[in-house]
């Protein structure tokens, strides 16, 4: 694993620094605004064996929190479901045209090559203009701003600089095409630094669109909340695209966003319940050069279409040099939408805990698809992992639901102890289905135990004697389901005798080659299962309800194989005549590393790698 994919973010540094995941911390729990955005967000509850352990951040208890969770902690949005509404019989109408404005109207005046609203109200504008548009008013209630045709560029500052706002709204009017772009560069120490800025809380709806150009530094900011409900974007910043200081929320629209720094960012590091990114709809398309989303506590998905490309992607960037796809610092629920990342470095970082709870997620990365630090719960949705070094890593992972598809030259699954603390290292699989394809390790937990209770897992592993398909160093169990695991047999390893379904072990005298069809049959003649090799192969463990510790099991190869059950493996079809192998269900290589009838299996030599 790349050390930079587990860079410590400042909110997780306020966490306790011992995190022992049998016991809950005391006196760490955050009072926190209540939020219930308008927008569409899934109250269902999920199920896991993950064990409870509590953030001293924001009182966040475990990775199973669903979308509503985690929403009601943050701080509630500011937008309104009618702030695209407005009336231009009671607007101020001001038309721009080069370094002029007139204005038609109360509430706005013209000092120069500047455009200053002094209170709430409506202010229609359009027309070509390289001054500024400056909002500075101190009293209650909104500033809307509708842009009906503008095109400003300026080389003062900000296009549009909200220095002062009880709120502010910016409309799209119907029809419109809108452009800002603002000065090349911005002194260190100024508040005003995006072609778009409001010090204020900030609304952009309506069905217009716009283009912005960032070309001091970022394309959209606030320095408090930031909503999008609405209208076609195109932004391109020097910096990073959209930013909204407390919390950013995407509810609709249609954004693409090419930005030098972060493409999605909200950095408030100092309060529990804000610093979060929402997408809860819309089709967002991101290039950036380092994160898509960077966000201080949390990103959550509910619906909408979200495309990343970080860092040049997988294919082109530098994992070193830490862009990532969606970045967080405390947790990512994914309950809703279709997201696909590429990055150079992990698809998913995160500082604590990854929730994957019904989104369509496909992950390319440079480095780990995703990381959690601490847990990381699938329970819904489809997870694909289409390339990476490690596939899943966390301090637990436990997959209750969902079909996940993972591909990897290192391991597919790790779990390994966080950089803060201690964790009781797990891997629990209770559901659904996981597919693994790694070069390295396919399941591998350090230090730590792997129980299954049900689902479906086939794991086509590794090829070198020095990684197994299974590498579990404190014991792997599995009482329900179905499990293969086929891969090389130096380091090959099965389920305990123990457990309370039966497993069997093969190991096969000579290694057969890729698309190989194997059967695993029993004493009577009949099929049990059937396993197509996805790459040479010369282990094979497989355990479902119909084996039978004590009984005789032959491995023929040829044959055809029936219905596919996942990846490889499928309903018995007809038998092989060839036989390559037999095992006595019970009678297999299962104890922990190193531990009496252990090594890791005939010739392993031990993975060193964590």
């Amino acid at each position: 694993m790349n050390p930079s994919s587990r860079t410590p973010r400042r909110l997780w540094l306020l966490a306790a620094p011992a995190l022992a995941l049998g016991l809950t911390l005391a006196g760490c729990s955050a009072v926190a605004t209540t939020s219930s955005p308008p927008s569409t967000t899934s109250s269902s509850t999920t199920s896991s064996s993950t064990t409870e352990t509590t953030s001293a951040a924001t009182g966040t208890t475990d990775a199973t929190q669903t979308a509503a969770d985690v929403l009601a902690a943050d701080q509630e949005t500011h937008d309104k479901s009618d702030d695209a509404e407005w009336d231009a019989g009671d607007a101020t109408t001001v038309a721009l045209s080069g370094t002029s404005a007139t204005v038609t109207g109360d509430g706005a005046a013209v000092d120069g090559a500047t455009v200053v609203i002094s209170q709430p109200g409506t202010y229609v504008l359009s027309g070509s203009y390289s001054g500024q548009v400056i909002v500075d008013s101190d009293a209650d209630g909104q500033v809307r701003l509708v842009l009906d045709g503008v095109d400003i560029d300026t080389k003062a500052g900000a296009a549009i600089d909200v220095r002062a706002a009880d709120e502010a709204v910016v409309i799209l009017a119907d029809g419109s095409a809108n452009s800002l772009s603002d000065a090349s560069s911005y002194a260190d120490d100024a508040d005003a630094n995006a072609a778009l800025y409001s010090s204020a809380d900030l609304t952009l709806t309506g069905t217009g669109s716009l283009e912005v150009t960032g070309n001091g530094n970022d394309g959209i900011a606030s320095s408090d909340g930031l909503v999008i409900q609405s209208g076609t974007l195109s932004v391109t910043a020097a910096d990073d695209g959209i930013r909204g200081k407390d919390y950013l929320v995407i509810r609709g629209g249609d954004l693409t966003i090419e930005a030098g720094g972060d493409g999605l960012k909200s950095d408030n590091d100092e309060d529990a319940a804000r610093g979060y990114v929402l997408v809860a709809g819309g089709t967002v398309d991101v290039v950036s050069g380092d994160d898509g989303i960077d966000a201080a506590t949390d990103v959550v998905t509910t619906g909408g279409t979200l495309s990343i490309v970080s860092g040049g992607g997988a294919g082109t960037g530098d994992p070193d040099g830490g862009a990532k796809g969606i970045s967080a610092g405390v947790i990512a629920v994914f309950e809703g939408g279709t997201i696909d990342i590429d990055a150079a470095d992990d698809a998913v970082n995160v500082n604590a805990y990854v929730h994957a709870a019904g989104a369509t997620l496909t992950l390319t990365s440079g480095d780990d698809g995703v990381h959690a630090d601490l847990q990381l719960v699938v329970s819904a949705g489809e997870l694909t992992v289409a390339q990476s070094v490690e596939g899943l890593e966390g301090g637990q992972i436990t997959v209750s639901g969902g079909a996940i598809s993972v591909t990897s030259s290192d391991d597919g699954l790790n779990v390994s102890e966080p950089d803060e603390g201690s964790a009781e290292l797990t891997m629990v699989i209770s559901g659904g289905t996981l597919l693994v394809d790694a070069e390295g390790d396919g399941l591998d937990v350090n230090q730590g135990t792997l129980t299954q209770t049900g689902g479906t897992v086939v794991v086509s592993g590794p090829t070198r004697n020095d990684n197994g398909a299974l590498d579990v160093d404190g014991g792997a169990t599995i009482s329900g389901g179905v499990l293969l695991a086929a891969g090389s047999s130096g380091m090959a390893l099965a389920p305990s005798a123990d457990s309370d379904q039966a497993s069997v072990q093969f190991t096969l005298q000579s290694a057969v080659s890729a698309g190989t069809v194997l059967t695993i049959v029993d004493s009577s003649g009949d099929e049990v299962a059937t396993f197509t090799t996805s790459k040479q192969t010369q282990s094979v463990v497989y355990s479902g309800p119909s084996l039978v510790n004590g009984d005789t099991y032959t491995l023929t190869s040829g044959g055809s194989a029936g219905t596919t059950v996942l990846g490889g493996l499928a309903e018995a079809g007809s038998a092989g005549s060839s036989s390559v192998a037999t095992a006595v269900a019970g009678e297999q290589t299962s104890s922990e590393r190193g531990g009496p009838g252990g090594g890791g299996g005939p010739g392993g030599g031990g993975d060193q790698r964590p």
